[in-house]
């Protein structure tokens, strides 16, 4: 993701999060920390027919990476695209050298679940009332890698979407 994308990617996060989208300023600061020696975020976009159809972040500390967000717009749902940005992020997190990745997701989002734990993601508590202003909890879920080990934190293949490209 690169400043320009920031606008379309606001589109489809206000179309697919209403009530807690991310601001402009939001995602500004999480690019601040996404390019050079020190960077430790990577930001993707998908694009398709030269409009934006998803997005991902991931922040990473140390041994520990956070799965930040993945969006998919709604007509390439079950196409594979979460799954490519998600196998994406976890790359990053071997080449950030983390040995865990944890992510919160809202507990009515059922798809998104199911997706992660084919990933491997285990289910480790909750935040209450997490996502604001609607007061939804998150369901908190972790991976454990094998970056440490020199491995790969990629646990689930990664489909092709035809059409679609992924880049940074």
């Amino acid at each position: 993701m690169r400043w320009w994308d920031i606008d379309p990617v606001l589109e489809l996060e206000r179309a697919l999060f209403p009530e807690d989208a991310w601001s402009r300023g939001m995602f500004w600061s999480e690019l601040a920390h996404a390019r050079g020696p020190g960077a430790t975020r990577r930001y993707l976009v998908a694009e398709a027919d030269g409009r934006i159809v998803g997005y991902a972040g991931l922040a990473s500390a140390g041994d520990f990476a956070d799965v930040q967000t993945i969006a998919v717009a709604r007509d390439q749902w079950g196409t594979g695209l979460g799954s490519r940005l998600l196998t994406e992020l976890l790359k990053a997190a071997t080449a950030f050298e983390c040995a865990e990745v944890m992510l919160e997701c809202r507990v009515d989002n059922v798809r998104a679940q199911k997706l992660y734990e084919r990933f491997g993601f285990e289910a480790i508590g909750f935040r209450r009332g997490y996502y604001q202003p609607g007061n939804v909890d998150a369901l908190v879920m972790r991976l454990t890698t094998t970056a440490s080990d020199g491995g790969s934190a990629t646990h689930a293949p990664s489909p092709s979407v035809q059409g679609t490209e992924i880049h940074d």
